[in-house]
């Protein structure tokens, strides 16, 4: 990528306009050039730069992707420490001032690098933090494909791949990408061990309670399977998990009674929970049965008479279940409805359907070369 100068001449005079420039805007810089050579002189000025940040003047963004054009040829031992040294400045500098410009800087840089340079992580996430900020993140490669493929070639150790993708999940909440958000938790999740599932505390109740808050999401029992989940096993957050994944709506109002307090202190709304809880319940009854009376409706879901109707249309637009209702007879006709779990028995159910449809085509084929031989 070619990242714009600020001013078409050598390396080392280029630093030297560098250092004259900054000096000018009230940096205590010398302005003559240091006997270290390039990377000794950008050490300097990446440390001085800060008063091109603070200004507005329109040379600022050509100064500073001076500074990134020289950086982008050092030797790459040479570049790590200053390329940390500048992402800190421009991510923690008058934070949520001239974002875009930040960006833009971050960006060239990130672009500029060869794919496989580890320091490009520190970049990355310098972008992530300063595109949270102001609301740009959708200006940022988040793809999870990508994300595990920079992983793999970064070579980051298992800190920094925990830090690049809690960093992603932040941001994608901040930006209300809940469901993006909601596989990088899982990934992030899912790269704990045995021996390090104790230090995901926090990750995996944070985990927890925005997937029982996100209004979109319905499944929960694919969390159970996570190592740092299972760490919480005998905690009430654990505990009301469970609920969520395949219990009925009787048990959350039971736990809410005798635990109103620690709702509360999550932030989950308890009139959100029942709704939930409600769609949940019915999910479990319209996979056992295939028709449901009213008043059956009406005990398991704790809802009036007159709003069987509404809570079924609504039930309906989440597409977990396809119903339709009989007011004739008072009740629903189910034709389908998604399972709150998939386990084994889901599995067997499954490969005997798939076994079913394969004996029923047989039959069809052999009827058809019945009355067709040449079929």
């Amino acid at each position: 990528m070619s990242v714009p100068a600020f001013i078409d001449i050598t390396e080392e005079d280029q630093a030297s306009e560098l250092r004259a420039y900054i000096k000018a805007k009230g940096a205590e810089i010398s302005e003559e050039n240091a006997e270290g050579g390039l990377h000794v002189d950008l050490a300097q000025i990446i440390e001085a730069c800060d008063v091109c940040l603070k200004d507005d003047d329109k040379d600022v963004e050509s100064v500073m992707n001076s500074i990134v054009s020289l950086l982008l040829i050092l030797e790459t031992e040479k570049q790590e420490a200053l390329i940390e040294t500048l992402c800190e400045k421009l991510v923690k500098f008058r934070e949520g001032e001239r974002p875009s410009l930040r960006m833009q800087l971050l960006s060239n840089l990130f672009h500029g690098m060869d794919e496989n340079t580890p320091v490009r992580y520190t970049v990355f996430c310098g972008l992530i933090k300063v595109a949270a900020t102001c609301n740009a993140i959708n200006f940022i490669p988040t793809d999870l494909d990508q994300v595990r493929k920079w992983i793999v070639d970064w070579n980051l150790n298992t800190e920094k791949k925990h830090t690049l993708l809690r960093l992603v999940y932040e941001a994608l909440v901040d930006g209300k990408k809940s469901e993006t958000a909601a596989k990088v938790m899982v990934e992030l999740l899912g790269s704990y061990t045995e021996d390090n599932a104790s230090q995901a505390r926090v990750d995996a109740h944070k985990c927890i309670v925005r997937a029982l808050k996100d209004p979109n999401t319905f499944l929960f029992d694919h969390l159970l399977t996570l190592k740092p989940v299972r760490f919480l096993e005998g905690e009430l957050i654990h505990d009301l998990l469970t609920i969520f994944v395949s219990a009925k709506l009787v048990s959350y109002v039971k736990f809410y009674q005798s635990n109103k307090d620690f709702i509360d202190s999550l932030g989950l709304s308890h009139e959100q929970n029942m709704a939930k809880m409600r769609l949940l319940t019915f999910m479990g009854m319209a996979v056992e049965f295939k028709e449901l009376s009213f008043d059956t409706m009406q005990t398991e879901l704790q809802i009036g008479p007159d709003d069987v109707e509404a809570f079924v249309i609504d039930a309906v637009r989440t597409k977990m279940v396809y119903c339709k209702i009989d007011q004739t007879q008072r009740k629903v006709v189910v034709s389908h409805s998604t399972h709150r779990t998939f386990g084994k028995q889901q599995w067997q159910q499954l490969s005997e359907s798939l076994s079913s449809w394969k004996a029923n085509l047989a039959n069809v084929k052999t009827s058809l070369q019945a009355l067709s031989p040449s079929a």
